[in-house]
């Protein structure tokens, strides 16, 4: 959804498994330390954009769910003497009902 990693995320770098360490792979033959460091200083720059970015993905994602969501709802309008659903635990705060009581009258 984010583009991103959760480790990336959260520690501002991508993770290495031990097995990219023991082949050498392109990340380790070519790692330098203060290449590393400049890296990270950027990526910390970075993060509050990565986040905010993450943050407008997620808005939007929720946004769409919810256009879908309220597509389907139909709005019924309630009216005086109509008849509903009342929550027990309401009517009844003390829980002197059973277990097996029903929880909606």
């Amino acid at each position: 959804m984010t583009d991103e990693s959760p480790n990336s995320h959260c520690f501002g770098a991508e993770a290495m498994i031990p097995v990219e360490i023991r082949v050498q792979s392109p990340r380790v033959v070519h790692f330098s330390e203060e290449n590393n460091e400049d890296g990270l200083r950027n990526l910390l720059d970075l993060m509050e954009e990565l986040r905010e970015k993450a943050a407008i993905k997620v808005a939007a994602y929720q946004q769409r769910v919810s256009r879908y969501y309220n597509k389907m709802v139909n709005p019924r309008p309630l009216k005086e003497g109509g008849l509903v659903l009342r929550n027990t635990t309401i009517v009844d705060p003390t829980g002197t009902r059973g277990k097996l009581s029903p929880n909606w009258e």
